[in-house]
């Protein structure tokens, strides 16, 4: 297989990747999802009716039902990350002198993001039950716009807290509702966002470091090989210095593993980047990103498929109240780190 086709595969995964995140972003009216519903109208009448049926099936499988498939999925590609880092790159970087310290970082940010990892998903996002509600409809005063008091929920048959939701996927209201992660199967709450956080921020240094060694390994083979200083022939029967072009097609033939992986973890550092630098604005703000869509009037098309499904779930641009939680940079961490727990009444 040629260059110029392994560079077409390559591109073809990285935008399916980006598709992807845009179409189950949240927002409902992106150009990536305008297309996406056009080529599916031009596709459906010549696509058969069980091949429609097993798609939706499988898309709503994944994404609106509580599953751990997506928990294997991070393992594996974790897993063969850094089985090609510490296969190919760490033995390189041992060979340019690159220090133990420097290769040992990587191994110990993994053990730090797993911890994180494992307590988003084993944490309880703060789940409102009928022993609990009672403290927990006094954390937050309702701010009448997007959240009334006195609405109880239909599924879970209780009054709803300020800033709760009822997660659909896995059947619970949720205090201080943030969104259903399908990566650690459960939602992101009052009691697991700082959790979330930190293992954002963790897999975003892991991928940026290993980014950085992988790079730095493949500078050096540049250099060492002298290929800024080669030519060849063309075509043409010309001599042509060797330009970027070729130092990247060269690389691509000689570590091809090397430069998907490097590929892979510049696009998952960007990606996840821009993700923690959103949830860390929400946080300064003491805005949770349920809150962030639905005063921008978003809503999900799948929980709510017609627009008169929930009247509140839509309101009115209120900039005014967009910020009604914000207790200053201090308290709004405060809150995220040490969440306030409901008071429980004495028993007489």
């Amino acid at each position: 297989m040629d260059f110029l086709s392994l560079f077409a595969i390559y591109v073809a995964v990285v935008l399916t990747c980006i598709i992807i995140v845009c179409r189950y972003s949240g927002q409902q009216q992106t150009p990536f999802n305008i297309l996406i519903d056009f080529l599916i109208k031009v596709v459906s009448p010549f696509t058969p009716k069980w091949l429609q049926r097993l798609s939706q099936w499988t898309l709503h499988r994944l994404f609106h039902q509580r599953n751990s498939m997506f928990i294997y999925l991070h393992i594996l590609l974790e897993g063969a990350v850094y089985a090609e880092f510490t296969y190919e790159v760490f033995g390189y970087c041992r060979e340019m002198d690159t220090t133990l310290t420097s290769l040992s970082v990587p191994y110990i940010l993994l053990a730090i993001k797993s911890v994180f990892f494992y307590l988003c998903i084993k944490r309880d996002p703060g789940t409102v039950t009928k022993k609990k509600v009672a403290g927990q409809l006094h954390i937050y005063s309702y701010d009448r716009r997007l959240f009334y008091p006195e609405i109880s929920c239909p599924t879970c048959q209780l009054f709803k807290p300020a800033r709760s939701k009822h997660c659909r996927v896995c059947n619970r209201c949720v205090q201080r509702f943030d969104h259903h992660c399908v990566w650690v199967n459960n939602c992101i709450g009052a009691q697991n966002t700082r959790y979330f956080l930190l293992y954002l921020f963790s897999v975003c240094a892991m991928a940026g470091d290993m980014a950085l060694l992988t790079a730095d390994m493949l500078l050096h083979a540049v250099l060492r090989s002298g290929l800024l200083r080669a030519s060849y022939i063309d075509e043409y029967g010309q001599q042509q210095a060797a330009g970027p072009l070729f130092v990247v097609q060269h690389l691509f033939l000689t570590f091809p593993r090397i430069v998907f992986m490097l590929g892979f973890l510049v696009f998952l550092f960007f990606l996840l980047a821009g993700y923690a630098l959103f949830h860390s604005y929400l946080a300064v703000v003491n805005q949770t990103s349920n809150e962030w869509y639905k005063s921008r009037g978003y809503i999900c098309q799948h929980c709510h498929p017609t627009s008169t499904a929930d009247h509140l779930c839509n309101p009115a641009p209120d900039h005014s109240k967009r910020y009604y939680y914000n207790r200053g940079l201090l308290r709004n961490l405060g809150e995220i780190f040490f969440p306030p727990q409901p008071v429980r009444k004495k028993d007489n």
